[in-house]
């Protein structure tokens, strides 16, 4: 089982702890990850990233489909299971449409197709007005933790990297 990464994690940890010439090691870290297949993100995340134009953009941009996964007939075909779940909640039209329309929808496609972990900052959130990935994730079975639970265990379930 393999994580991928919201763009929440790689902004705010350019932005915050992790700057990109401040602790190189981070991004070194993903990198490695990356290589053993354990660390991915989505083509969707890194569009998203990209739209920034700074540092942050060359790095996705340098990593290209091997980190950032394209779409696949997995991810493609779990796109309806997520849209099921989405439009049968009690969300507002709009959070609806916002949802399909950005990349967390992919995300959580992606991450029920392949049976793989969601990390993201988001937290769980009972509104109606915008839909949260964790709220996703909890009502397809997918795991999704934050970035410092990566490696952890996971409901009683231990995994960790080699």
């Amino acid at each position: 089982m393999a994580y991928l990464l919201d763009a929440n994690v790689f902004i705010q940890a350019k932005n915050l702890h992790y700057g990109m010439d401040f602790c190189p090691a981070f991004w070194d870290w993903l990198v490695a990850n990356n290589d053993k297949q354990n660390v991915f993100s989505i083509e969707k995340v890194g569009d998203e990233i990209e739209a920034g134009k700074d540092e942050l953009a060359k790095w996705v941009d340098e990593r290209g489909p091997v980190f950032f996964l394209k779409p696949d007939p997995t991810m493609l075909a779990a796109m309806n299971k997520v849209s099921e779940w989405v439009t049968a909640q009690n969300y507002e039209p709009a959070a609806v449409n916002t949802f399909f329309q950005v990349a967390d929808y992919y995300l959580v496609a992606f991450a029920v197709g392949r049976e793989h972990t969601v990390v993201t900052h988001e937290i769980a959130s009972p509104s109606i007005k915008k839909i949260k990935i964790p709220n996703v994730c909890i009502g397809l079975g997918i795991k999704c933790v934050t970035p410092y639970e990566i490696g952890k265990p996971y409901r009683g379930q231990a995994y960790t990297f080699d």
